[in-house]
């Protein structure tokens, strides 16, 4: 698979496959989503930091699409490549080598971010 296109892909099934989830119309999914969106809105804690914690849960979860997803916010909400790195050390101390392919997935997705100038 063409690199370039990954991310692409990944974004256009995430937002077909949400589509589809919320045509179930179930209460308790519909409310674990709002749960979810509204976990990471400022509170105690901004945006930004709380989208780098997502980050090290879905790494240490080993997680690729979270990964992503969590990477992008992490862009969006105006995380520095440095900031993101040093996120990705907690992860990799906490999770232990069974981390690292997951990490190689993210740096792949960080030059991705880079080349769009989402970083």
């Amino acid at each position: 698979m063409n690199e370039n296109n990954r991310l692409n892909q990944f974004r256009e099934q995430r937002k077909r496959m949400n589509d589809k989830i919320m045509d179930l119309d179930h209460l308790g999914i519909k409310r674990f989503f709002n749960l979810d969106s509204n976990t990471y809105k400022p509170g105690a804690l901004d945006s930004k930091t709380k989208e780098l914690l997502g980050l090290v849960a879905s790494a240490v979860l080993r997680c690729n699409d979270c990964i992503d997803y969590h990477l992008e916010q992490c862009a969006k909400t105006g995380s520095s490549r440095e900031e993101i790195t040093d996120a990705l050390n907690v992860a990799l101390v906490v999770g232990g080598s069974i981390v690292i392919p997951h990490l190689r997935h993210a740096i792949t997705t960080l030059e991705l971010l880079t080349e769009e100038g989402e970083l």
